[in-house]
């Protein structure tokens, strides 16, 4: 209530300065009249009007930014009480340009997407932000890089003001700071020499404003026009540049204004965290990246003054473009290098500020140990994250000392393919630093890969069958690398006949064993979940059940030992009124 309280009182602060500046803008005109067609008035009378709208205008920037401010406050709290009732798919950034179709995870886990795990995490009000996160979702961290993540997440956790504004830089909700584009204009080579041509732009600026002070005293007009004509050939030789420059600052100083709130915000924060320390490094580096972002900015502003119609005239006289562009300029030689820099680091802070969101708004969830030794995955009560919580059922699973390899089985709908999802979206939380949705998890560093979701492709030719064989040479190929693979595999080799099912699924599985990989596989085919036999100790069969009441459905989502022993599939296609003539006599 607060904040949308404060955002009304700024938008009726904001119309009130608007009608003000038209008001004052309207006296000015009137003054010009009264100077040039009347010669009523003196014309130094016209600096009143002239400095009325010019404090008008400042004053009027920083009540639209505060009002922006505000709203986006109000959005900040909405969207996190959105998260807490399980109602916040669709309301953030969805990471859509991060999608990679060919990942050994990212689409079958949701990583991306409406209502995917990059929605529900990122506060990011940057590129970097939301690319730095992304990376660490798409790639598993090495053990000391996430134990140096989960201390710098707990560091932030508690910091709910830190984390609200650094959430809330910037000049508009959806702004953020395009990266490469910011960075080629930051380190581009000078269009605009200052050596040669801050001089002339100083003499040129010096005579017209001593020729005009001269008139106004009562003196000679002829200087005046002499002035004009040097403004004139200066402007006509350098208007390309000044043209060239101020315009490509352009979308650089609204980007900048994101980072600079930011910037701000990290040089203001002492941390202790080495991980926040290292990332906060660039950017207090000097104590001025703020600052001299805020000079960019300045420049920038002045520039918008040109085209006010009062002061246009005046700007030209004074050579403001020409004056402005070499100030940009010297920013660029200046501070360009440190773009760079501050942009990683600012996107760091932003991927840690967005983990540690959701370890304030989840304080259940925890925070998984890393161990060494042989591959694990030992959880305790885990869910899925993207999952309502009144819809959420948790389940122990244990891979690693007691099988490497649970085989799950069950009916159609019975809650297979979302237990694999859990292990998987869970992993990612874990192995990117972040808190999980279990009660305990403990892991060892792994690679991840799964056939949740391969599909077929008209355009290149590839049934179902090929893309899922393809997908499982991957995961055999990340089996044999240095980090032991935890792989999820949704129906194995769906798309051919029973007996060639279990022999390449035995097959398949007892080489990612043999290559000390860890992980899980559905079927809702019974015969399948004789493959526990043939790969003896390593190997555990689980299931899920259902329950069927009249025409509908139950299910309970717990996983029990030992391999299912019925179907629902006649039933199921009995309830939704289709005629089944079972012959088999079952």
């Amino acid at each position: 209530m607060v904040r949308r309280a404060d955002a009304a009182r700024l938008d009726a602060a904001d119309a009130r300065l608007a009608w003000a500046r038209l008001a004052i803008f309207g006296l000015g005109a009137v003054m010009a009249w009264l100077v040039f067609a009347e010669h009523a008035l003196m014309t130094g009378a016209l600096v009143v009007p002239v400095v009325a709208f010019l404090v008008l205008v400042r004053w009027h920037a920083r009540v639209i930014s505060a009002r922006d401010q505000a709203a986006r406050a109000v959005v900040f709290y909405e969207r996190g009480l959105a998260r807490l009732e399980d109602r916040w798919q669709g309301g953030g950034e969805a990471g859509e340009r991060f999608r990679r179709p060919e990942h050994v995870y990212a689409e079958d886990l949701d990583l991306f997407g409406r209502g995917s795990l990059f929605e529900l995490l990122s506060i990011a009000r940057t590129r970097a932000g939301e690319e730095t996160l992304a990376s660490w979702l798409l790639a598993p961290a090495a053990a000391p890089e996430i134990a140096a993540r989960q201390e710098a997440v707990r560091e932030l956790t508690p910091l709910l003001d830190f984390r609200e504004a650094l959430a809330l830089a910037g000049a508009d909700v959806r702004a953020g700071v395009f990266t490469d584009a910011l960075t080629a204009w930051a380190t581009a080579p000078p269009r605009f020499s200052s050596a040669l041509w801050q001089p002339a732009a100083i003499a040129v600026t010096a005579i017209s404003v001593a020729s005009a002070s001269l008139w106004l005293a009562g003196g000679p007009g002829w200087p005046v026009g002499l002035a004009v004509v040097l403004v004139a050939v200066f402007s006509a030789i350098t208007g390309t540049e000044t043209t060239t420059v101020l315009h490509g600052a352009g979308q650089p100083v609204r980007d900048l204004d994101v980072l600079a709130h930011a910037l701000a915000h990290i040089e203001a924060t002492p941390f202790s965290a080495p991980r926040l320390a290292q990332s906060a490094a660039p950017v207090t580096a000097g104590g001025g990246a703020a600052r001299a972002i805020r000079h960019l900015q300045r420049l920038s502003e002045r520039h918008d003054w040109q085209h006010n119609a009062i002061f246009a005239f005046l700007a030209a006289f004074l050579l403001w473009g020409p004056h402005l562009a070499l100030a940009v300029e010297r920013w660029r030689r200046r501070h360009g290098a440190q773009v760079v820099a501050w942009l990683a680091g600012v996107g760091e802070i932003e991927a840690l500020s967005s983990l540690a969101t959701r370890a304030f708004e989840h304080p259940e969830d925890a925070f998984p140990a890393i161990t060494d030794g042989q591959p694990r995955f030992e959880a305790e009560g885990l869910g899925h994250p993207l999952l309502a919580s009144t819809r959420l059922v948790r389940n122990d699973v244990r891979l690693g000392d007691t099988a490497q390899l649970l085989i799950v089985s069950g009916s159609n709908m019975s809650g297979k393919s979302t237990l694999l999802r859990s292990v998987g979206i869970n992993g990612v939380l874990a192995l990117a630093g972040a808190p999980v949705r279990a009660t305990a998890l403990r892991l060892t560093p792994l690679a991840l890969g799964a056939t949740l979701r391969v599909q077929d492709s008209i355009q290149d030719g590839r049934s179902r069958f090929y893309a899922e064989i393809t997908r499982l040479r991957q995961l055999a190929d990340l089996a044999a690398g240095g980090t032991p693979l935890l792989f999820l595999l949704d129906e194995l080799l769906h798309g051919t006949n029973s007996h060639d099912r279990l022999a390449g699924g035995t097959g398949v599985l007892q080489a990612l064993v043999d290559r000390g990989a860890i992980g899980l596989v559905t079927t809702h085919d019974l015969a399948l979940t004789a493959m526990a036999g043939a790969l003896g100790t390593a190997a555990v069969n689980v299931h899920f059940e259902d329950t069927f009441e009249g025409d509908a459905l139950h299910f309970d989502y717990r996983m029990r030992p030992g391999p299912v022993t019925r179907s629902n599939a006649l039933a199921l296609m009995r309830a939704v009124g289709l005629t089944v003539d079972d012959r088999s006599g079952s």
